[in-house]
């Protein structure tokens, strides 16, 4: 069995989110601690009372995420997982791909966090609220959506920011544009073109700011090697050179999430199981879609654990 581990993005955020490692794992709430003590405040709090409101803001869903991803990491450390001996890659959807580059040892825990608050505002600022917008476009093909984008920009920002699995793409862009596209794809024979309830049109061009807020961000942290490649969302595969992946974070600001390309190249290089670390079990249900009868393994609650290392050691 050739393992992938893959980790979350946003929206699989949940109030309780990570609790339940935390009270049964001192090595799981160290790295609550640790993140706290990075931001200055207790995020924590936050995950695991709440209110939803507060936690779904973009600068607290980012870092909130990475930490339950790296807590259950640290819990199957402690049991004897060692990355780079049972694992062959490791890919994140946006904002996972910075969990899964602490997972792998090329960034710190504390500078991860304090990564994704800064990525987290600066996506908030880039563009004011009430004038970008997202979709979700279900049933066209990638080239269908590209094109449908294309015929509604009108010289506005309107392309496809996640190619997330078959007949799965996200729009992003100007709020017009993309509402005008919602109505195109329906007519060129989508199932469904919903307007999303985010704050702001990520992986499009209208990112440009934040873009430049993390490249100055990333230019001061330390980047190491990772024990294990990473699959990038914006190359759709592997890359282990720390400045290409610094250069590569930077460019996923504005880039599409390459998402149904990296599980098929992942597959297409003898991976035949993805493991989805920390919260929810979005990833799992799109590698399903993905590639017909891959194997998947969620690893997010204290009872996930010793089904896990079963797999892996």
């Amino acid at each position: 069995m050739s393992i992938a581990f893959t980790f979350p993005g946003q929206g699989s955020q949940a109030v309780g989110m990570g609790k339940a490692l935390a009270d049964e794992f001192s090595v799981a709430r160290a790295v609550y601690e640790e993140v706290d003590d990075a931001l200055g405040e207790k995020l924590s709090d936050v995950m695991w009372n709440g209110p939803t409101d507060k936690l779904i803001l973009t600068s607290n869903a980012q870092p909130a995420l990475m930490a339950a991803s790296i807590a259950a990491m640290r819990v199957l450390e402690e049991k004897g997982l060692v990355l780079a001996d049972k694992v062959s890659f490791v890919a994140g959807h946006s904002l996972g791909e910075y969990s899964a580059l602490a997972a792998s040892g090329a960034l710190s825990l504390s500078d991860t966090a304090r990564l994704l608050r800064i990525r987290g505002d600066a996506m908030q600022k880039a563009v004011p609220v009430g004038e970008g917008a997202m979709a979700a476009i279900l049933g066209l093909t990638i080239e269908d959506a590209r094109a449908v984008a294309a015929a509604a920009a009108e010289g506005e920002v309107c392309q496809v920011a996640n190619d997330n699995a078959t007949g799965q793409v996200v729009i992003s862009g100007a709020k017009a544009a993309i509402e005008r596209a919602a109505v195109l794809a329906k007519e060129k024979g989508a199932k469904r073109a919903l307007l999303l309830p985010v704050s702001a049109p990520f992986h499009c061009a209208l990112m440009a700011p934040a873009a430049d807020v993390m490249a100055e961000a990333l230019a001061g942290v330390t980047i190491n090697k990772p024990s294990v490649p990473l699959v990038a969302n914006v190359l759709a595969s592997s890359v282990d050179d720390p400045e290409a992946i610094r250069k590569h974070l930077v460019e996923q600001v504005t880039g599409m999430v390459r998402w149904s390309e990296s599980v098929m190249w992942l597959a297409n290089n003898g991976v035949d199981c993805l493991f989805e670390i920390g919260t929810g079990k979005v990833l799992t249900g799109l590698a399903r879609r993905i590639v017909k009868g891959i194997a998947t393994v969620n690893v997010g609650e204290p009872a996930d654990i010793d089904a896990a290392l079963e797999k892996l050691v």
